[in-house]
Parts: C-alpha cells; structure tokens; sequence
C-alpha cells in the first residue's frame, strides 16, 4: 500500500510538472526587466504588456508581419510618430527590432491609446486597427450607438485580438 502511494505521488508529481512545463511553453514570460520597468513608468499592469506581445508577436523579437514589426508590432509610421512623441534624440525603424527600443515604445504608445479612449477595448482595437479606424467607428451608429463605446467592431481580427490580448493577460496574471 504504501508502495503505491508513493507511485501515486511520483507520477501526480510529474504529471503537474508536465503541464506546468507545457504551460510555461505557451505562455513564456521574457524579456522581464524591460516589460516589468516601462509598464511601470506609464502606468501600465504588466500583465496586460505580456498579453500584447504574446498576441503580436508571441515573444518572437524579430518578428515581422506585413509592415510591423518587433515584440510589439510596431509599424515604421507609428514608430516614428511615438519617437517624436516621446521627444526621443535618435530613432531608426530598424530599432524597432530591439527588444528594449520595442517594448519601450510600445508600452509609450498603448499607454496613450489608453489615455486617449479611457478605455481598453477601444485601446486594444486602436492598436491593432489603428486610431482612424477606431474614430470612424464610434461616429458610425453601426458600431457605437454612443460615439464613447464600441457595441461591434466590424474588423474580425481586430475583434478577435481584443478578446485575445485581455485573455492572455487573465492567464498571466493568474499563472504569474
């Protein structure tokens, strides 16, 4: 009896070591330092920053996806307009590609989106559709009924990646 119960144990051990290792290999959480100290100095949850980068880029640095690139899939037009935004000395889009520069500006930007709509939905949409389309939607009764909010968000990527982001940075905050 007791025989079995330390088989029991040892295989209950591993079996929650694979899944937690299975887990982490879904969810990685890098590049700590950078996210934990530029989600704090614009007031951001980090885990909303770790939900980001895993929707855009699953932690890949380098990534790129149609014009946009980085952690944060940041365009070269976007990345020049928050560089000059956030007053910085030198940008180049080719910068976009450090993880730092990345997360630093992306950070700035989401930061602004936030501040701008006051709200996350309409934040996370901006950042991925853009602020035009974002704007032109809440003029259209078809997608918001009070020019603040968005009842339908006609882009279904765009839809899909709000409900993403906020479900990844749920499983973060409750994994990390």
């Amino acid at each position: 009896m007791i025989l079995l119960l330390a088989v029991a144990g040892i295989v209950a051990g591993l079996y929650h070591l694979g899944r937690s290792g299975t887990y982490n290999m879904l969810y990685p959480i890098r590049y700590t330092g950078e996210v934990e100290q530029y989600a704090a100095e614009n007031g951001l949850d980090k885990y909303l920053v770790y939900g980001v980068i895993k929707a855009e880029s699953n932690f890949i640095y380098d990534a790129h996806s149609g014009v946009a690139v980085g952690l944060m899939q940041i365009t070269e037009d976007t990345g020049a307009w928050i560089a000059n935004k956030m007053q910085l000395d030198r940008y180049r889009p080719e910068d976009l590609t450090d993880p730092e520069t990345n997360i630093k500006m992306g950070c700035f930007y989401l930061k602004y989106l936030l501040d701008y709509y006051g709200d996350l939905d309409l934040a996370l949409a901006a950042y991925n559709a853009g602020m035009g389309n974002v704007n032109n939607w809440l003029e259209d009764s078809d997608h918001s009924k009070d020019g603040k909010t968005l009842h339908n968000i006609p882009f279904k990527e765009t839809r899909e990646y709000v409900e993403r982001v906020k479900k990844y940075a749920e499983i973060y905050r409750e994994r990390h």
